[in-house]
């Protein structure tokens, strides 16, 4: 049997199976994008698909000590509508 990849969620610092998070991904021209495949290329961060650790992730900015960039209020809500979608 396999062994499942296991990441951490930058919002609660849990351990998880890959298939379980959401990741989010910033390219070499500085975009930042959901990645359903997981297969896009650039810097990734892994967040639960929980609105808890959303919030968290947002009030901490975490992302943008991350990413190391300003992260617009957009990019936030399609992780929140990608969140609330599943």
């Amino acid at each position: 049997m396999k062994k499942e990849p296991q990441r951490t969620c930058i919002g609660c610092n849990q351990k998880k199976d890959k298939k379980d998070l959401i990741r989010i991904v910033k390219n070499k021209e500085n975009e930042i994008t959901l990645d359903i495949t997981g297969k896009k290329d650039g810097r990734g961060a892994y967040i639960c698909n929980d609105e808890k650790c959303l919030e968290r992730v947002i009030k901490s900015k975490r992302l943008e000590k991350i990413f190391e960039m300003q992260i617009t209020q957009e990019i936030y809500e399609s992780l929140r509508g990608a969140i609330l979608d599943k």
